[in-house]
């Protein structure tokens, strides 16, 4: 089995939530990876990677590193830190894209994010309790990020119901408002920052579940992810092509042959929106597949 090329086509053509959650693990595995040679040649401090990506409290070096406030996102120092969060994204992030669209699943993980860094950032420089600590506190991980989604699903359709083990039957409202209610409890235990950036994320999540509630036709996120897409995407080259004459060709046929190929292509795409790459058939993927290479 071709497990590189597996992952490969889920995140070519899996949903935003998949590719959110391969990022993740791809950055913590790379930088794991990065580790072990660090420490096998005794290179330099293991620490010089969290300090480059992780998100600094200090606003003198916050300018330094302003990239900071995206990377920290995507950045989980232990195995138990980054399964909590993939998991949690995956729960809900499924409940998310199954009544709101996979761009405003991106966008607001994205926006989440900033919103809880802005917080802890904020919060770390008004408050005297931080001013020791302040200089060297940093934040990291995709909590905030994906406590926005929950908080944004939990209010969208509150009466939800899933199944949790040992506990049962229970609505998203209620596990969102027991979130919040423990990162508000825990501010004064030793993960200050994190519970604080958590509750940045929450109150981002809630503000766009109002903005759903007025209208649920909003397009400010979906033009927000087009625009970051846009960034990312590679401008096609000029290329001139010698081809050999071919024989002419009866433009009525082509054009419904080809107008028939979109159509599945078409089917295909609307059912990986839904359901995920995963869902479609091997005859699906290989059409799927053959189209990609003759786009390119």
């Amino acid at each position: 089995m071709d497990i590189w090329g597996q992952i490969k086509r889920d995140f070519r053509f899996g949903s935003n939530l998949t590719k959110l959650i391969y990022l993740n693990i791809a950055v913590f595995l790379i930088i794991k990876i990065f580790y072990v040679f660090l420490f096998l040649f005794r290179i330099a401090d293991n620490n010089i990677i969290i300090y480059w990506l992780s998100l600094p409290a200090n606003f003198s070096k916050l300018l330094i590193r302003p990239w900071t406030i995206i990377t920290y996102q995507f950045l989980h120092e232990g195995f138990l830190h980054i399964l909590f969060n993939m998991l949690w994204l995956y729960w809900f992030g499924k409940i998310f894209i199954e009544f709101l669209s996979q761009k405003k699943l991106v966008t607001i993980y994205l926006l989440g994010g900033i919103f809880g860094g802005l917080f802890f950032i904020i919060t770390y420089n008004i408050f005297p309790v931080f001013a020791g600590i302040k200089s060297e506190a940093i934040a990291l991980g995709a909590s905030a990020s994906v406590l926005a989604i929950v908080t944004t699903i939990s209010f969208y359709v509150p009466n939800y119901t899933i199944r949790l083990m040992f506990i049962g039957d229970i609505k998203l409202k209620y596990i969102a408002l027991f979130s919040i209610l423990l990162d508000i409890l825990s501010i004064a235990g030793e993960n200050s920052g994190g519970h604080i950036a958590h509750l940045g994320g929450a109150f981002f999540g809630f503000l766009m579940y109002l903005q759903l509630k007025q209208d649920k036709n909003i397009n400010f996120l979906d033009n927000i992810w087009n625009g970051i897409a846009n960034l990312f995407k590679s401008k096609p080259k000029m290329r001139v092509d010698y081809k050999t004459k071919k024989p002419p060709r009866n433009d009525y046929d082509y054009n419904k042959e080809k107008a028939k190929k979109q159509k599945q292509i078409d089917v295909i795409l609307d059912k990986i929106s839904k359901s995920g790459y995963n869902s479609l058939s091997k005859k699906e993927k290989e059409i799927l597949f053959s189209a990609s290479k003759k786009n390119k």
